[in-house]
């Protein structure tokens, strides 16, 4: 169920819908409900008809419209980045460095933005491509085909990022430090460097143990967190789109969870 609070957020971004005066037809289901079958969804990963009709919250082809309309809307992203704002402006985001992996995942239906998967060229998949900050808070996330190389995704994720408010000054959106998933090119850490960025990674033949691990892992819990959510452990949709609504809810999702912890740790 969506809480009170989390619809305080989410209300204000949600586009208004004018009904026609004359004719104009049933009353459509409340968006509320609708949201609470779209997170249904997320967290079962049930097949949109088999949306259970005694729960209230409308047919899953109502629930479908509605992630696609919002998403086109940019309801889902703009909720991320309020969150976001709340988390900088209670100083739980950590912006001393920001940690990039991705993570494969499996593509039956296929679809745009699929591609061979690396360890069995006959099965198609999809890449999330994620970036959180040194405490694991998803900054961005970006979906690409399975066969695409991490290192090309780093400068747009990096892009990605939003600018955050919630303090006094600019928005902020680089960090200090910035931590890759492997040994880059020379190219590509100059184009990091090129904004303000130091990058710390691995040299080349450097002995296990180098101590990335030590920052690496917030990362790693991130993409637990959000494959928790049985929609996103395999890609279902066809269309890109919709499994990127999804990707970007589950990260809003993760934001607003920690942003609730904040606030019992601030009043207890």
């Amino acid at each position: 169920m969506v809480s009170d609070e989390l619809w305080r957020h989410l209300e204000p971004l949600l586009p208004q819908r004018e009904r026609r005066f004359r004719y104009p037809g049933r009353k459509p289901l409340p968006d509320r409900k609708v949201l609470c079958g779209i997170l249904y969804v997320l967290h079962t990963g049930i097949q949109w008809e088999y949306l259970p009709q005694d729960l209230g919250f409308g047919s899953g082809t109502t629930c479908w419209r509605r992630l696609r309309d919002w998403n086109e809307a940019g309801v889902w992203q703009r909720l991320h980045e309020v969150l976001l704002a709340e988390l900088n402006a209670a100083a739980r985001l950590d912006w001393s460095r920001c940690v990039v992996d991705s993570s494969h995942v499996r593509a039956p239906k296929r679809g745009s933005q699929t591609g061979p998967s690396p360890v069995d060229r006959g099965r198609s998949g999809s890449k999330h491509h994620l970036i959180t900050d040194g405490h694991g808070t998803p900054l961005a996330v970006l979906l690409t085909g399975g066969n695409r190389n991490d290192v090309t995704q780093l400068l747009p994720l990096i892009q990605a990022v939003p600018p955050i408010r919630g303090k006094r000054g600019r928005p902020r959106r680089r960090p200090d430090v910035f931590t890759p998933t492997a040994a880059m090119t020379t190219t590509y850490r100059r184009q990091v460097r090129g904004l303000g960025i130091r990058s710390l990674m691995v040299r080349r033949n450097t002995g296990h143990g180098s101590g990335l691990g030590k920052s690496r892992w917030v990362v790693e819990a991130a993409f637990a967190l959000l494959h928790w959510f049985r929609r996103l452990r395999i890609r279902w949709e066809i269309r890109a789109d919709i499994h990127r609504a999804f990707l970007t809810l589950g990260c809003a999702v993760i934001c607003w969870r920690r942003l609730k912890k904040s606030l019992r740790a601030a009043l207890s």
